[in-house]
């Protein structure tokens, strides 16, 4: 049984914080997507490629908790802000926002998130060298995770962020395999140049966990999530839709976001106000913002620019980050209250000021998101930042 301690997990989100030197806000000229991010990212790629190359798959199969109500191969969590409650020992847990219990079961989420780091760096490097075994080595972790019956994945999160004696299983807990979405975009990138072995068992795993996500008392809870948790529903499913080309359900996802989650959380003036009500109201805007602009990204096609759109009173992702942007820039300006954890240990380089910065032509968002830290080795930073190499996702 492979198991990695906190200190090793942290190592293997590697890398260096970027440089913060330079005028706030200054503009650059924006290049063309492609080589601005090769050029950028090139070195950190294939610093965490050849590193990468080395690592054995890990998976829900190598490590269980005795308080799972599921077998070796269902992937399980528990709610990461609830405690034992003081005055009922043993009894049902209780919720303290924005505070991470560090005794709850991590194993499986932490073998995810490793996958997540995995495949996308590996992916990037071939993307920029076509060397086979960046490609190859991808494949290996892939198949692990979704193929080999020894240690594959179940398709779906019925035990996920489980509540101790209050719930075995949660709808909110399908923001976990948020961390499949860039996995997701990596095997997709192989499949259709034909460097991934058993891709099609792959797209049929993806194909199964988004009939479960679509179909489950789960997966509608997480669906009608007002907050974050309903935006990253979203761009899940898009993603898994495009890889298992289910044209269906990826046009379901451009109508969720112009319908419900742009008039939903976004206000007229662009902050996000159900995210701004939370205990950590700076590093939840920021997560939202991400994963907002990355079903932009993810889901715009000529006849329906994402990007483009607004509500009649000015909601849009065009407003948020006029909103967002000088307090990635700069956070001493946050008008709003401190986070209660990791305050100190945000933005990083948040692909929200990329992708907009190319697609609203800002070269000041571009200088803002070069500056900042693309490695970050926090874990609690690293679970809300999903979305790590660019270059999957302008190629």
């Amino acid at each position: 049984m492979k198991s990695f301690s906190r200190r090793e997990f942290c190592m293997l989100a590697g890398g260096v914080a970027a440089d913060v030197a330079g005028q706030r806000l200054s503009a650059a000229p924006v290049q063309g997507a492609y080589s601005l991010v090769a050029s950028t990212d090139r070195e950190r790629i294939l610093s965490a490629a050849n590193r990468y190359l080395a690592e054995k798959p890990v998976t829900v199969t190598a490590s269980h908790s005795d308080r799972s109500p599921g077998g070796p191969h269902d992937f399980f969590s528990e709610g990461d802000y609830w405690w034992p409650d003081p005055k009922n020992p043993g009894g049902p847990y209780i919720r303290r926002d924005g505070e991470s219990n560090p005794a709850n079961f991590n194993g499986h989420r932490e073998a995810m998130i490793r996958l997540s780091l995995i495949v996308p760096a590996l992916t990037a490097a071939w993307v920029l060298t076509h060397q086979k075994k960046y490609a190859d080595h991808a494949g290996q972790h892939l198949r692990a995770w979704f193929v080999d019956p020894a240690t594959k994945m179940n398709p779906n999160l019925q035990y996920a962020q489980a509540i101790f004696g209050v719930s075995k299983g949660r709808g909110t807990g399908i923001i976990d395999t948020l961390h499949l979405v860039e996995v997701a975009r990596a095997a997709t990138l192989l499949n259709r140049a034909s460097v991934l072995n058993s891709g099609n068992e792959i797209q049929r795993w993806f194909a199964e966990y988004l009939e479960w996500m679509r179909t489950s008392k789960n997966g509608q809870e997480e669906r009608d999530a007002k907050n974050n948790h309903g935006t990253c529903w979203v761009l899940q499913a898009g993603e898994f839709a495009r890889f298992t080309e289910n044209n269906e359900a990826m046009q379901w996802c451009r109508d969720r976001f112009r319908t419900v989650l742009v008039p939903e959380q976004i206000a007229p003036d662009g902050r996000l106000p159900l995210e701004l009500a939370r205990t950590k109201p700076y590093s939840y805007s920021l997560f939202d913002m991400d994963v907002l602009c990355g079903v932009a990204q993810s889901l715009t096609v000529p006849q329906e620019n994402l990007w483009a759109f607004s509500t009649p009173d000015g909601r849009g992702l065009k407003k948020l980050m006029e909103f967002m942007v000088p307090f990635v820039d700069d956070k001493s300006k946050w008008p709003f209250a401190h986070d209660v954890e990791h305050w100190d240990d945000f933005p990083v380089r948040n692909p929200a000021l990329l992708f907009a910065g190319l697609a609203y032509d800002k070269p000041e968002y571009i200088t803002v998101w070069k500056k900042l830290n693309p490695d970050p080795t926090v874990p609690e930073v690293i679970r809300n930042f999903p979305i790590r190499q660019p270059l999957l996702w302008i190629s």
